[in-house]
């Protein structure tokens, strides 16, 4: 079997055959057994498209018939595979996933597919496409330039366009550079719209942007949480409107409506921004903290005090995940290339820099610890996604850590109870910490503040009592409280970032 004629589930291994034909008559066979329904069709099945489509399979005003639509590709195929089979294909803290995707079945209501011809039947398409920011930076992270593939999202849009019923409502979900739906989605409909001979005066075209968490609340963040929306035009802000009070607890959770999809565009990335801008901040005073002989999180309490600072960022290893990493230079990128600036956004372009230079900033702190050299170390990481209790490694902090250690010739252990694959990886993850703390480990690293790591009195009994004396325990994310780090220091070496008190 050819590598390409088959998609592998990340989590199970599990292979699935890649159909060559349509998937039409499946698709009209599950219209049948709901006629009368309005027809949701999510495109994208990733982090956030496969849990839109159990929100909309469990709507709060109305019982629509769902679509979920994805590629038949190697990296895909598996997700509309595993929703068809039984199996939802995210897997998370919230056990609220699995009690949605369980209504959905006892309903029969969703459906995966990866045949196009289920934008023809949607009253209501929901674009959610991951966008990627393609950066070129050194091996000190210094971001030398970086570009905006619109390709996958105009491709995707395109093939909207060519299928779709002139009067549908198209909800653009996906974090986008500000400008996009205006000068890029907008004219591209109309012009396959044209193409086909239909009126391009009857589409609707919405953006409204999730405030996805994924976590022990991840269906609350997108069900019972605010929401921003706009149209391109008002028809279409007042039929995005209807349908996300059919979605969302907006009684408990008001929605805001901004004046056009620039301003909805906008506000996405400078909320991601914003915060990613924070981290970077705190980033750059950990370093200070460290030469002068600060504890960081001694100096945030004292000021956190004061309510118009209560919410100031703690030290860290910097950002990960999906969002952050990305997103000031999302729209940086847009002023420039939409907006025909010849100014970026400097701060938010350094922001990202700082925050992708923290782990090796980590490591050499490391390697300097070990007199320059980690080569046949054993090293264990304690946790390996981007957050705490979540199993999603996308664009995790850890992975440069790892590649750094790795560079240098360390012995990696791996932990992290919610990851059994890290597929960026291509790697296995274990959850039996009790075993790796037998191993003859030189440094442990607390990388991601799950709940597991925090408050183990378990945990800290069984480093303090490791049969090697004077390990380095070096805590990257602030897990460790006062008194676990002084019951280690009895027999290790603690390194707190941002306490350059230790």
């Amino acid at each position: 079997m050819k590598k390409d004629n088959y998609s592998i589930n990340t989590a199970t291994g599990e292979k699935y055959i890649i159909p060559l034909k349509e998937d039409k008559e499946k698709i009209d066979d599950f219209l049948s057994h709901h006629k009368g329904k309005k027809v949701v069709v999510v495109q994208g099945l990733g982090f956030v498209g496969a849990v839109m489509t159990l929100i909309c399979s469990n709507a709060l005003t109305e019982e629509y018939a769902v679509i979920g639509v994805d590629l038949a590709n190697p990296n895909n195929y598996w997700k509309i595979a595993s929703i068809n089979e039984g199996v939802f294909p995210v897997v998370g803290s919230d056990p609220k996933i699995e009690e949605f995707y369980q209504k959905t079945q006892s309903k029969g209501n969703l459906l995966a597919t990866f045949d196009s011809y289920a934008y023809s039947v949607a009253d209501v398409i929901i674009v959610d496409i991951n966008l990627d920011v393609l950066k070129n930076s050194d091996f000190s992270k210094t971001l030398i330039n970086y570009d905006v593939n619109l390709k996958p999202f105009e491709k995707g849009i395109e093939t909207i366009g060519n299928n779709c019923k002139e009067d549908v409502l198209i909800l653009v979900e996906t974090t986008v550079p500000p400008g996009t739906c205006e000068k890029v989605a907008y004219p591209l409909i109309k012009e396959c719209l044209l193409n086909r001979n239909l009126a391009i005066d009857k589409f609707k075209l919405g953006h409204s942007y999730e405030r996805v968490m994924p976590g022990p609340n991840y269906i609350d963040s997108i069900q019972n949480f605010y929401r921003v929306y706009s149209g391109i035009d008002e028809k279409s802000a007042l039929s995005a409107e209807k349908f996300l009070r059919t979605i969302i607890s907006t009684e408990k959770y008001p929605l805001t409506q901004l004046a056009n999809t620039n301003a909805t565009e906008m506000a996405k990335v400078l909320e991601n921004s914003y915060r990613a801008m924070n981290i970077a901040f705190m980033v750059e005073w950990s370093r200070f903290a460290e030469l002068a002989d600060v504890n960081l999180f001694e100096v945030v309490s004292a000021i956190r005090m004061r309510p118009t600072h209560s919410n100031m960022m703690l030290p860290g290893i910097g950002v990960g995940g999906y969002c952050l990493t990305k997103d000031p230079l999302l729209a940086s990128w847009a002023k420039q290339n939409l907006f025909n600036s010849e100014l970026p956004l400097k701060q938010s372009e350094k922001s990202v820099q700082i925050n992708d230079q923290m782990p090796l900033f980590a490591f050499n702190y490391l390697k300097e610890t070990f007199k320059g050299s980690l080569r046949s170390k054993n090293v264990l990481l304690l946790g390996v996604s981007y957050r705490s209790d979540i199993s999603d490694t996308r664009y995790t902090p850890v992975e440069p850590f790892y590649d750094y250690l790795n560079s240098e010739g360390a012995k990696i252990y791996l932990h992290d109870p919610y990851v059994e694959v890290w597929e960026e990886k291509g790697i296995e993850v274990s959850s039996d910490l009790d075993q790796l703390l037998k191993e003859d480990i030189d440094t442990l690293v607390f990388c991601t503040s799950h709940s597991e790591y925090i408050n183990n009195e378990s945990l800290i009994q069984s480093i303090s009592i490791k049969k090697n004396k004077n390990n380095f325990i070096f805590d990257t994310v602030g897990v460790l409280n006062e008194n676990e780090i002084n019951i280690l220091k009895e027999s290790h070496t603690v390194k707190v970032v941002g306490r350059g008190d230790l």
